[in-house]
């Protein structure tokens, strides 16, 4: 009895295992990076056209005294690779970079828009990062000039750069350029940039302090009274009377001859740069150069009105346009690298910083609701949340 039994347990062992001996031809084992992965052939097969469907024992990473398959390459990122092939879903793992996925992608023949959606986001980030990192690294300082070729290919000169006949014009334009445009490329081109920067600080700074009290002159206005001496006569005597309105002020005319001085080195630095920069259309559309152009226009335009309106009404209106030259602060971004790296580290983090900004304002609107409410629940005549705007107008101070 114990013999039957036991002959049927082996005989059900062995229905269980033969399939297994079957598979065993099918079998493939793959090395990677010292890591050793087993699975099927006709698993790699599920997605054809890529170096794992094609695997036959004749290429040379083969081993037939270990009967696998050695590749040199990430083992972490070969077990997704593999889990692709498994499943039919790409996932990108969060412990690599993402070129060093992407690099690998490529090595094993896969695409790498076939990762998954939910990792999607996640695998795009160093995408954004990268063009972030490459405006940072061009900005570095310590780096090598760029070579005369290189300079031929900003300008569009290469054929004249490799046939050896550029003019004299074409090597002296770009060294002009760069006196006024890259501070760091020698020490004259730092001079000028000192010089720039002394002026927009000193306009920034006149615009500023015209308008404190302390440096503003008062109108002075002449009265004259007419007194009868001698009725038969006919002579009369004149009485001068010099009186001040103090409401009235006029910014002192010292101002005038800061901005003035200011506004002639600009437009002096916009024509040269105007004339020697590589590429005038991008030029022209140079944030940077379009304040330029505003800024100094504003000054001239506004000094010409006041010229032909003196003292009159719409004088005030015009003082605005002074306002136009703070936006000269912003061409300091091309004297200091510090200042483009940080605009570009809030230009790459951008959504992070309007999610921020959407709780801000979701918190002041919801307290100062809460507010308005809270105190129109009692009676209170000294209530001062008559609206929900004063709400928000006393969150925001």
């Amino acid at each position: 009895m114990k013999s039957s039994v036991r002959m049927f347990y082996d005989e059900t062992n062995f229905a269980d295992r033969k399939p297994s001996w079957m598979d065993t031809e099918q079998r493939v084992i793959l090395n990677v990076g010292g890591i050793r992965h087993e699975t099927f052939s006709h698993v790699l097969k599920k997605i054809p056209a890529t170096r794992l469907s094609r695997l036959t024992p004749q290429l040379g990473n083969y081993d037939p005294m270990l009967n696998e398959y050695f590749f040199d390459r990430h083992p972490g990122v070969f077990s997704m690779i593999l889990n692709y092939y498994r499943t039919g879903k790409l996932h990108y793992p969060t412990n690599v970079c993402g070129p060093l996925f992407e690099e690998e992608l490529e090595f094993w023949g896969l695409d790498a828009n076939q990762v998954e959606p939910c990792c999607w986001m996640t695998y795009t980030q160093h995408r954004d990062t990268q063009d972030t990192l490459a405006v940072i690294e061009s900005l570095d300082l310590d780096g090598d000039p760029p070579t005369q070729e290189e300079i031929a290919k900003k300008f569009g000169w290469e054929e004249d750069y490799f046939s050896g006949t550029m003019s004299h014009w074409q090597r002296l334009k770009p060294r002009v350029w760069a006196l006024f445009d890259e501070p760091w490329s020698s020490q004259y081109a730092r001079g000028i940039s000192f010089i720039s920067v002394v002026f927009i600080l000193a306009s920034t700074m006149s615009f500023i302090l015209k308008t404190d009290p302390s440096f503003q002159i008062p109108d002075i206005d002449v009265f004259y009274s007419i007194r009868l001496v001698d009725g038969e006569t006919g002579f009369k005597n004149y009485h001068k009377t010099i009186g001040t309105d103090k409401p009235l002020t006029s910014v002192h005319p010292y101002f005038f001859y800061v901005d003035l001085i200011c506004n002639i080195w600009f437009s002096i630095e916009l024509f040269i740069r105007s004339f020697f920069c590589p590429s005038f259309h991008k030029f022209v559309r140079s944030p940077l150069t379009i304040i330029d152009v505003v800024s100094t226009g504003a000054f001239f335009f506004e000094s010409l009105l006041h010229a032909i309106l003196i003292q009159t009404g719409s004088l005030v209106t015009l003082d605005f346009l002074s306002m136009i030259c703070v936006l000269r602060l912003f061409k300091l971004t091309q004297h200091f690298s510090g200042l483009k790296i940080l605009i570009q580290t809030f230009k790459a983090s951008a959504q992070e910083l309007i999610l921020l900004v959407f709780f801000v304002l979701l918190a002041i609107v919801i307290f100062a609701a809460l507010v308005y409410y809270a105190e129109r629940s009692q009676d209170n005549k000294e209530n001062q949340f008559t609206s929900i705007p004063l709400g928000l107008w006393w969150l925001v101070r």
